[in-house]
């Protein structure tokens, strides 16, 4: 069974994860574990993918489009691997 996950932060996503009972069962080859970085999706030079909320109010949301390339990304590997 494949997880794949879409974060900003993989190596705490990883690291989380493969210190669990989800580890032992990578460990084991029952599972695995794909993370996906955002940040590399994005067209920003800085790979900045946070912008500020419309309509204003404070804080901070994840641009769409990041999001959006990534999970096009995913799904073109998801079907790769079933086709080829």
């Amino acid at each position: 069974m494949d997880f794949h996950v879409l974060t900003l932060f993989p190596e705490m996503v990883s690291s989380g994860l493969n210190t669990s009972i989800i580890g032992r069962a990578i460990d084991k080859g029952l599972i695995s574990l794909n993370t996906i970085n955002i940040r590399d999706f994005s067209k920003d030079k800085h790979k900045r993918v946070d912008d500020y909320p419309y309509g204003g109010g404070a804080g901070m949301v994840i641009q769409a489009e990041p999001v959006y390339l990534a999970y096009t990304y995913l799904a073109g590997q998801i079907q790769e691997k079933f086709s080829g």
